[in-house]
């Protein structure tokens, strides 16, 4: 589409609607940078903007448009922690990733944090380090550094690496296991045709309104897998059930 601009002399024109020399809707521009980092490559990226709208899409402006997204990724990723970040879940995850040509997977670690107005926020992403202690123990002094305050209680999933660094660098936190992890770990010694009952047990322990009530409920649940014959479900139950119970210490 194209637009008959007024010509004024000494004044600038400006529309309500769009901003002076653009091009392209923000949101094209936001396919365009997701197309290409999903790995799409830059003749494939001409190709279907030239069918989308019948214009091709030259490389330098991919390239033009891939270094301000990482402007900003580089300016989120550095920026200090302001407030207090009481609560602070925290794991690893592993993305595919194409990198010359080659799909590769990609280790992340990830924290978000929930302040005490009680708003979630990622508040950071380290990409390359694995789940191991020097990995953690790297990515929360990162943290801390940005101005990571006031933590309380970090959530996250049974990894060795993790629980021996929080308390070298948060010691005044205490350590929440990740609920859903723990009912993958006992899942994964579950016969499929007895998820079901077992998943509500286990819901049905931290649905309690109280630590003593959790407490109480989880016996119940420990003889009735005794009862069902699932030995070693009971066994990881048993070693793991105390820690998911933390957060019942902290406010509603």
């Amino acid at each position: 589409m194209e637009l008959k601009v007024p010509k004024r002399k000494g004044v600038p024109f400006e529309t309500a609607i769009i901003e002076r020399y653009r091009r392209r809707e923000s949101s094209v521009e936001e396919a365009l940078i997701e197309m290409y980092q999903a790995g799409v490559s830059v003749r494939r990226v001409k190709d279907i903007t030239q069918a989308l709208w019948g214009t091709k899409v030259s490389p330098s402006t991919i390239s033009n448009l891939n270094k301000k997204a990482y402007e900003h990724i580089e300016t989120w990723h550095t920026q200090k922690l302001s407030g207090e970040y009481p609560y602070v879940y925290v794991d690893g995850v592993y993305l595919k990733r194409s990198w010359g040509g080659e799909i590769r997977n990609v280790s992340i670690l990830v924290a978000i944090g929930v302040s005490s107005d009680g708003y979630r926020e990622i508040i950071g992403a380290a990409e390359g380090m694995k789940e191991d202690k020097e990995s953690w123990r790297s990515f929360f002094v990162w943290l801390k550094e940005r101005g990571l305050t006031g933590v309380r209680l970090i959530i996250g999933d049974k990894n060795l690496g993790m629980l021996e660094t929080i308390p070298e660098v948060f010691p005044d936190a205490r350590y929440q296991r990740c609920t859903v992890h723990f009912y993958w770990n006992i899942f994964s010694v579950t016969p499929r045709d007895k998820m079901k009952p077992v998943a509500m047990m286990l819901k049905a322990i931290h649905a309690q309104e109280s630590k003593e009530a959790a407490r109480e409920k989880a016996i119940q649940v420990m003889e009735k897998l005794k009862e069902m014959k699932l030995s070693f479900a009971a066994k990881k139950f048993q070693d793991g059930i105390e820690k998911t119970l933390t957060y019942m210490d902290f406010p509603t």
